[in-house]
């Protein structure tokens, strides 16, 4: 059987390259940001369309035109951006974010087109938002199958992806339900850590970056923020500066009752466990427990650091004019990326489904 997809939203590829290394034909990749085209296409088989979402659900038949014409199966993915829905909202109201209405439009578009399986992966707390409802209500209505709550509920490390991220993963069908099944690596001793994924990496320096390969460069620190990290161990967070009489180091959100519980940041990794989620900002010591866990490399992981996290492949080519690079707009398209190794994870499970139904099909008659 031959499985085309058509990835919306596709970044700089992260879905698209799992789904590939699963053996699924991604026959194009849509995406309003342009800096995304370069990675999307010079590491995948698949073709860059640089468009708006909101207008393509207004006309999805030029996304019905996209796949593959001789497909036994069509997959549909679409991981919406994640910003209304995320954490980091701390609870606040998004329904006025402009990207809250582009899963509707990604509704839309599944309407039309009809695809054979639909894919959308989002952050945990997406399930909790009416856009989401509708979604899932919408799919059911038109006679899909869903996989359960508890099959959309990823935690990554349990699929050998190195770090604390949650998401919710939705693969629905019209062939029967298609699920991720059990995890691989269910008990937390098997769970990849941050030295697995990164270890092996030269040394860095703050502000340095290794001339073979400009992907691995680490931002400037401060001089305050250098003193910062020099005094804070692998697993730590701030309260030690306050413990040691070190007052000069911690900042003023710190000494207010409303900062005290966030202790993640200018922390730095445990290098024995998986990393913490890899947001967009993973680049900024301050951001997050985003140090390095290496005590003699006093800085904040690198842009390639973050993606091999992300479970990038090492060689993955993200820039092509390094001169025009921004370090704020790689560190999105990484963050902001689906990691591959879970895209393999959903491109496996699809591929299994079909080959089961094949096998289990009844062999046609001489009338047929």
């Amino acid at each position: 059987m031959k499985v085309s997809a058509v990835d919306l939203f596709c970044g700089a590829g992260g879905l698209t390259r799992g789904l590939e290394d699963a053996g699924v034909d991604v026959s194009v990749g849509i995406d309003v940001d342009p800096a995304c085209k370069y990675p999307y296409e010079e590491n995948n088989d698949a073709d860059f369309r640089l468009t708006d979402i909101r207008p393509l659900a207004k006309n999805p038949e030029r996304v019905a035109a996209q796949f593959e014409r001789d497909a036994d199966v069509r997959v549909l993915a679409g991981c919406a951006p994640c910003q209304p829905f995320s954490p980091l909202n701390h609870g606040g109201d998004s329904s006025q974010h402009d990207k809250y209405g582009m899963l509707g439009e990604f509704r839309d578009i599944v309407e039309y087109v009809r695809p054979d399986v639909v894919v959308m992966e989002n952050v945990f707390e997406v399930r909790n938002h009416r856009p989401y409802e509708i979604f899932e209500e919408t799919l059911e209505r038109m006679g899909y199958s869903v996989n359960s709550d508890d099959d959309k509920n990823v935690y990554c490390p349990e699929y050998g992806i190195p770090q604390k991220r949650k998401r919710w993963v939705l693969i629905a069908s019209r062939d029967g339900t298609i699920e991720l099944g059990e995890p691989e690596r269910g008990d937390e001793s098997e769970y990849p850590t941050v030295r697995d994924a990164i270890g092996h990496l030269p040394a860095l320096d703050n502000g340095e970056e290794d001339s073979s390969r400009k992907l691995h460069q680490a931002r400037d620190l401060s001089e305050l923020n250098v003193e910062r990290i020099r005094n804070m161990r692998p697993g730590e967070d701030w309260t030690v500066w306050e413990e040691e009489g070190k007052e000069h180091l911690l900042l003023d959100c710190h000494k207010k009752a409303s900062g005290r519980s966030y202790r993640a940041p200018y922390g730095r990794m445990s290098p024995d466990e998986p990393a913490p989620t890899m947001t967009t900002q993973f680049y900024n010591y301050g951001s997050g427990r985003f140090g390095h866990y290496d005590t003699d490399q006093d800085r904040a992981l690198s842009l390639l650091e973050g993606a091999m996290i992300q479970t990038f492949p090492e060689d993955y080519e993200f820039v092509e004019d390094w001169d025009e690079a921004s370090i704020t707009h790689l560190g999105r398209m990484i963050g902001n990326a689906v990691p591959p190794l879970l895209g393999q994870r959903v491109g496996e499970a699809i591929l299994s489904h079909y080959d089961t139904e094949a096998e289990s099909a009844p062999e046609p008659s001489i009338a047929d």
